[in-house]
């Protein structure tokens, strides 16, 4: 009997490679070509010729099994770091043909759960999450639709999953070193809600794991955890100060919370950094031009959105299902808020 050879079919990654230019930028120029230089539309035409490529969006859009969606679910779309990434990742989905799908969680796994399912209903392509604490049925029905997931603002060597984003561990870890070398021994932390935020979880371990390195202990009253808004930032600084006076250094899980503290601390009659040293996280634009300005670590969330589209779409137009564990880089940015330990005559 005749056995006839399969011939396999070039994929959008075989035009990138002939090409020499990305996945990303092939889709755009199938998708977008007045997006693409005239030079890099020649190269990829040629590619495509040789190659004999027959662009994915045209051969699955006859079959009606392309909807050119993503879908991706942020805990709040009130925090400026998830609007921005989000802003990002929109930005060169759009450009290479897709559209993106949003919804948000309100920190509720259960809730998560529901926004995966109706965004499965749409016909979603890929799912973008924040974090890597998900529902187990996330992860079920992510299986039985074969589409790729990235967990965002999350990074684990480890992970069964995709993950682009920080060392959160290390990044509390980094806080309380700093604070540590200004010679400041009591410290009190200001998170926000620790259940359904793995972030969080894992930021505050990262500090108690250097201050424990370095003989100081924290105390779960000197942990205050609250809602991320001015407001409930500077109820809790009044919280922690009224019933740990000795607190020379607090942490705050981020800028806004950061922001409460410090207003908190001027109706106190604290003087920062002489008297208590406050740190923020994120970098948000209002924190460099406020009186003192904000040390805080900042968060990569434009590169985020970006390179969690760029891996999107290389797995979804050339078939490429590897898993991609990335940690981008987070630096301390010191300000003004932070300073050398000055004991203020306190029990």
């Amino acid at each position: 009997m005749r056995r006839e050879m399969t011939i396999k079919k070039p994929t959008l990654q075989d035009v990138a490679d002939y090409a020499g230019v990305s996945t990303a930028t092939v889709s755009r120029c199938l998708n977008q070509p007045d997006k693409v230089k005239q030079s890099l539309q020649e190269k990829i035409r040629e590619a495509i010729e040789t190659l004999g490529y027959v662009p994915h969006g045209a051969a699955r859009a006859l079959a009606s099994r392309r909807t050119f969606t993503i879908g991706a679910i942020v805990p709040t779309i009130d925090n400026a770091i998830f609007s921005e990434a989000i802003q990002y990742l929109q930005r060169d989905l759009t450009k290479a043909g897709y559209t993106l799908l949003l919804a948000q969680s309100s920190y509720s796994l259960d809730e998560e759960l529901r926004e995966v399912q109706s965004l499965l209903t749409q016909g979603i392509e890929g799912l973008v999450l924040v974090g890597e604490d998900h529902h187990q049925g996330v992860f079920d029905a992510i299986e039985q639709h074969r589409i790729p997931l990235v967990n965002i603002w999350t990074y684990n060597p480890e992970s069964k999953y995709s993950c682009i984003g920080i060392d959160n561990a290390k990044a509390g870890q980094r806080i309380a070193e700093h604070l540590v070398e200004l010679e400041h021994r009591h410290f009190g932390v200001i998170s926000g809600i620790l259940r359904g935020n793995d972030r969080a979880q894992q930021r505050l371990e990262g500090i108690k794991q250097h201050l424990q390195q370095n003989g100081i202990g924290l105390d779960d009253g000197e942990v205050l955890e609250c809602r991320y808004s001015g407001e409930q930032g500077r109820l809790a600084m009044h919280e922690l100060m009224t019933h740990h006076p000795q607190t020379t250094a607090v942490i705050c899980g981020n800028d806004i919370l950061a922001l409460g503290a410090l207003c908190a601390a001027r109706e106190l009659g604290l003087s920062v950094p002489e008297d208590i040293s406050i740190t923020g996280f994120d970098d948000i634009e209002i924190i460099a031009v406020i009186s003192p300005a904000l040390t805080t670590m900042n968060s990569p969330s434009r590169r985020m959105g970006a390179q969690t589209a760029e891996y999107l779409i290389q797995c979804i137009e050339g078939d490429d299902q590897r898993v991609e564990r990335c940690e981008l880089g987070t630096d301390l940015i010191v300000r003004e808020t932070t300073g050398v330990a000055v004991s203020r005559g306190r029990a």
